[in-house]
């Protein structure tokens, strides 16, 4: 009987759920693998560099203050307020975008580990998403950094980033292990992506906010509307507006919760159709 290369599974059972539940819950059992895996990516991305991940932080804050200088003036709005919705909202696009670009690319980018280490398919995608995180955790200083110069009242609500932050974790793993598969299947997906996350920016509310748009009633006012079409923009509301002292409505957790699930069961499909085909497509 025939085994699948890169999980060991007979190949009569690898077109399964279990088996591709199997791939993703044994990766995450290699924690020790994919955790230096995703430290010595860093490292190695700064190697001789004097200030190493710091720069990480340097280049979102400068993103961050220039954007929300530029933006808080074109808008009429309070610096104090406009600035920390800018940053926190950069931060996370950071890691969403980055999921969904390298994700892409992550099976073919670890082509020689594919082939030669006899590991879970999924290590490569925690791996990333570790890595991925690595980087929000750094760029959460400017977060600190921001509510020491604009102090604003945190309740007992910015608790509630710790689920989001879960969430948005989770979704990481599906959206790499989704898109990398289909990425390394038809290679003209990744490029396509990467334009989408570019679009998917602009439309998204990061440097303009929807009840600025709303203010200005009229048709603009209904436009601002199509925001809720954007399943991103629930993605940043529930983790940002814990984070600067803003009331978050209930609806936005059930369309993370609902996107969530739906991202999962497409994850799940893939590798149940395809996992066992990836090693051949790299």
């Amino acid at each position: 009987m025939t085994e699948s290369v890169s999980t060991g599974i007979p190949a009569s059972r690898s077109k399964t759920f279990g088996a591709a539940w199997h791939d993703l819950s044994s990766g995450f059992q290699q924690h020790q693998l994919w955790l230096q895996l995703g430290m010595q990516d860093i490292k190695q991305r700064y190697r001789r560099s004097t200030l190493g991940p710091l720069w990480i932080t340097i280049a979102t804050g400068v993103m961050a203050l220039a954007l929300g200088l530029l933006y808080s003036m074109l808008f009429q709005l309070p610096l104090a307020e406009f600035l920390p919705h800018v940053t926190v909202g950069l931060i996370m696009w950071g890691f969403i975008s980055g999921c969904i670009k390298d994700g892409a690319e992550i099976f073919i980018d670890n082509e020689g580990l594919i082939k030669q280490l006899p590991s879970a398919l999924s290590v490569h995608v925690y791996r990333l998403v570790w890595r991925q995180a690595l980087f929000l955790a750094h760029n959460l200083i400017i977060w600190v950094i921001l509510m020491i110069i604009f102090p604003r009242p945190l309740g007992w609500e910015v608790l509630l980033t710790i689920p989001a932050m879960a969430l948005l974790i989770i979704n990481g793993v599906w959206v790499a292990m989704f898109f990398g598969i289909v990425a390394t299947r038809y290679r003209d997906v990744a490029p396509l992506l990467e334009a989408m996350v570019q679009l998917l920016f602009y439309v998204t509310p990061i440097v303009w906010t929807t009840q600025t748009l709303k203010e200005q009633g009229g048709d603009i006012a209904q436009r601002a509307l199509l925001a809720e079409i954007n399943p991103l923009f629930h993605y940043l509301e529930i983790i940002r507006a814990p984070m600067i002292g803003e009331p978050i409505a209930a609806y936005h957790w059930w369309i993370v919760l609902a996107c969530t699930a739906v991202g999962l069961t497409l994850a799940l499909v893939a590798m149940k159709q395809w996992r066992s085909r990836v090693s051949y497509w790299v």
